[in-house]
């Protein structure tokens, strides 16, 4: 199963980019994670361009994160790499959100908060959950 996070901009702080770059690497044993980034634009390009990425993808789960998601724990959100056979697409907007059509197009819709987050550290956290549900379904430490 390959994991693929489609998501606006680019990282531009280093401290960000470390710590994104520390949990892409603790992913390693567990899967492949490839990042994709589209470039900022209008929400209506931006989302253009992802459904475009999309089109590629249709034999794969995908999850939108948004503020009017569902939330779940963290060990709900690791059902999602359990016996998972599908590869997984993650897509993260840039500062304007996503159009409906993207939502749409998903078949889940996910917020990991009911507060409102930069999509840099939108990225980091659902990377560092990606890496959090590893943990939880092999049964190592790092969950508490």
């Amino acid at each position: 199963m390959k994991t693929e996070i489609i998501c606006v901009g680019r990282i531009k702080e280093n401290y960000m980019k470390s710590a994104i770059d520390t949990y892409i690497e603790r992913l390693r044993p567990y899967c492949k994670l490839e990042i994709i980034e589209v470039k900022d634009s209008d929400k209506e390009k931006e989302s253009e361009k992802i459904l475009e990425l999309l089109e590629k993808r249709s034999n794969s789960k995908i999850i939108t994160l948004s503020e009017e998601g569902d939330q779940f724990s963290s060990i709900n959100f690791s059902e999602n790499f359990k016996n998972q056979e599908q590869d997984l697409v993650f897509i993260i907007g840039g500062a304007d959100g996503l159009t409906d059509k993207v939502k749409q197009a998903s078949n889940k819709v996910l917020s990991l908060s009911g507060m409102t987050f930069l999509h840099d550290m939108a990225r980091l956290f659902l990377i560092e959950q990606i890496y959090r549900s590893y943990k939880i379904i092999k049964g190592e430490p790092y969950h508490k």
